[in-house]
């Protein structure tokens, strides 16, 4: 499993940024990303979308292992769009809802 700080350090490293440009570019302040580190806690899965954003790639990139990229349909995209604009709650009832489809028959 990827280690995500390690993973953000390396991305942040590679492009010579340090943690107030990435703060900059992810739009997140750098006390959270230097909480992240403080801490050792891993970012939530809106301020590592931020992250990634501001670093130019998807989520899926950022946990691509070696050379197997992952590709996704242009269906699969949108979906994982709306998904990260739902606030918590809504995705619960969203899994909920998609839970319940596949027992129905």
């Amino acid at each position: 499993m990827k280690d995500v700080l390690e993973e953000i350090t390396r991305q942040r490293l590679k492009r010579g940024w340090t943690e107030y440009q990435l703060a900059k570019n992810a739009n997140l302040t750098q006390s959270t990303i230097s909480t992240w580190y403080r801490k050792k806690q891993i970012p939530t899965i809106d301020s590592l979308s931020k992250v990634c954003a501001g670093f130019g790639m998807t989520l899926s990139a950022f946990f691509l292992e070696g050379d197997d990229a992952i590709v996704l349909t242009q269906e699969q995209r949108e979906l994982l769009d709306h998904w990260g604009a739902l606030s918590p709650t809504q995705r619960k009832i969203v899994l909920e809802l998609l839970e319940h489809m596949g027992t129905e028959h």
